[in-house]
């Protein structure tokens, strides 16, 4: 974030609500002054007479969840335009559909674009260096539930019904909160799934369009990422399907009721909660590095897989994921069969799995991030 203040005028960090937006701004830049633009007097006479109220923020500001008042960023463009100093702005905002076609129209070539999700595993480390797989699926990583040491489940029934009431209503015309509600559901239970849409369709009660249109609400409100299916070059025939998968493993666990380890260690969905939690891990290092996500998944017709790929210029690394505490060769028949498709353009691939030990097999990485973070750094490479 720094390295880009240097740079840009204004800095723009989007991420989902109780990510730590807020407290990452105001850490970083104490000096500057902060306005929300939540609280209603604030946001009323930043709408009411921009001019005026952008004129007080001598030498800039920290404006929190800007998507409240999108009107400012015509103005702030025409004061960054006529001021060629960097940092003068930092924008917070958790809609991102509304900030982005905002920042489009007034702040193209001006601002950075940061991502911030939730914490990562070397974020929870300084509160626990225990790290407990499925104990870690089932809280999450949010920073409130370490900060203040909150309940996981009070603070996702809370963010649920605050997401829904405010971000969702915002963002559609949705008349009926319990069908949403009941869709997320459904939707929780497919996670590491190939999205379909016919068949979340028919155990929804609503069309195929409806089902469509509220994951393009949840991606872009950061509730949810789709991962894209590889097939570029490819002869053999793949599927094209995306997967979908939540952004955070303790809002996902208690959508699907599963309340502790114990529970999770049972559930049929473990395996998938499992591969959630790893594949945000990387997504979460290569946003925190300000890259793009460039991630997929590779299945073809006859059933071969790879969790993960990693697009590194023209080569890919594959990682295949499993909550298994033990290693057996079958792991990596995913990873031999692409090698096969693809050649030299596939680097030796990785094993993410949920034992103690770390080693090599048949040029193949085996190891567990939650025992040694620092893999994570290793397979996204030096893009």
């Amino acid at each position: 974030m720094l390295e880009a203040t240097s740079e840009y005028p204004v800095v723009t960090i989007l991420g989902p609500r109780q990510s730590g937006k807020t407290t990452l701004v105001k850490t970083t830049f104490p000096d500057k002054t902060y306005r929300s633009l939540e609280a209603p007097d604030i946001r009323q006479r930043a709408l009411e007479d921009p001019r005026s109220f952008l004129a007080e923020l001598k030498g800039g500001a920290i404006l929190d969840e800007v998507q409240r008042a999108p009107q400012l960023l015509s103005y702030i463009q025409g004061i960054v335009d006529n001021n060629s100093d960097t940092g003068q702005f930092i924008l917070t905002g958790s809609h991102q559909p509304m900030l982005h076609q905002a920042v489009s129209q007034s702040l193209a070539g001006r601002t950075a674009i940061l991502k911030l999700m939730p914490f990562s595993l070397n974020e929870i480390a300084v509160y626990n260096q225990d790290l407990k797989a499925f104990d870690l699926c089932c809280k999450g990583f949010f920073p409130a539930l370490y900060h203040r040491n909150l309940s996981p489940g009070r603070f996702f029934s809370s963010y649920i019904q605050t997401y829904v009431e405010r971000d969702v209503r915002s963002l559609m015309n949705l008349k009926n909160t319990t069908n949403f509600q009941s869709f997320l559901l459904l939707l929780a239970g497919r996670t590491g799934q190939l999205l379909n849409l016919a068949n979340i369709s028919n155990d929804a009660g609503v069309s195929s369009t409806t089902v469509r249109s509220w994951i393009d609400v949840l991606k872009p409100s950061f509730m949810i990422i789709e991962l894209p299916s590889y097939h570029v070059n490819i002869r053999k025939r793949v599927v094209r399907s995306p997967k979908i998968y939540f952004t955070d493993t303790g809002l996902l666990c208690y959508l699907l009721g599963i309340n502790n380890s114990a529970q999770l260690q049972r559930d049929p969905l473990r395996g998938n909660i499992y591969e959630n939690l790893l594949i945000m891990e990387v997504l979460k290092t290569r946003l925190n590095k300000g890259k793009r996500p460039d991630l997929y998944f590779y299945r073809d017709s006859n059933g071969n897989e790879v969790d993960l790929l990693i697009a590194q210029g023209q080569s890919i690394q594959p990682v295949e994921i499993k909550s298994s505490s033990t290693f057996t060769p079958s792991f990596i028949k995913g990873i031999s069969s692409l090698k096969k498709q693809l050649g030299d353009r596939c680097k030796d691939g990785m094993v993410f799995y949920n034992g103690e030990n770390e080693f090599s097999f048949m040029d193949t990485k085996i190891a567990n991030p939650l025992m040694n973070p620092a893999i994570l750094n290793t397979v996204e490479g030096s893009l």
